[in-house]
């Protein structure tokens, strides 16, 4: 019986012993290489890789609020114009978000190191007043917002309405 197993094992066994004749030349270069384009890296090119990537860095944190507006708007849209707890979370945290971006913005920019950083600054703070303006188009839109006399005095009859859009149809 073990003669049997040790010829079934043979009959499917692989060999992977490969003769390799070690030869003294060396391997041809890759096509495009050229050993005299290796060259040691000075100072001056590291202080302009690190002073692009943080340039790149300091542009990515100033386009990030405008980079939020289309998300924003998406969720203003699914919050509704109801006034119930969930739109109005929402709106609030559309509204403080930016607040709280704008106060922090020395702060955020100070890790990037450079001065030269206004130009980002001043992208950066017009991204949150561009978020900031969405929270209060959807105040409005929600009637949170007091645009009207009758909003602030008790005596002040609200507006009337002469004329309702509904469908694209006039209704009287």
């Amino acid at each position: 019986m073990s003669t049997k197993s040790i010829n079934k094992r043979q009959k499917w066994s692989l060999e992977n012993i490969k003769t390799r004749t070690i030869s003294s030349e060396p391997l041809a270069a890759p096509p495009a290489y050229s050993s005299s384009a290796i060259s040691t890296t000075s100072e001056v090119s590291k202080k302009t890789d690190v002073s692009r990537l943080i340039t790149k860095k300091s542009w990515d944190l100033a386009l990030a609020p405008i980079k939020q507006v289309p998300m924003n708007l998406f969720i203003s849209y699914m919050a509704g114009n109801s006034i119930s707890i969930f739109p109005i979370m929402m709106v609030g945290m559309l509204l403080m978000r930016p607040i709280q971006a704008i106060w922090a913005t020395k702060s955020t920019f100070k890790i990037m190191e450079t001065s030269s950083a206004i130009l980002q600054m001043i992208v950066y703070i017009f991204g949150n007043l561009l978020n900031m303006g969405l929270a209060l188009y959807k105040c409005h839109s929600m009637g949170l917002l007091p645009t009207h006399a009758s909003d602030w005095l008790a005596f002040v009859e609200p507006p009337l309405r002469n004329e309702y859009l509904g469908g694209g149809v006039i209704l009287h």
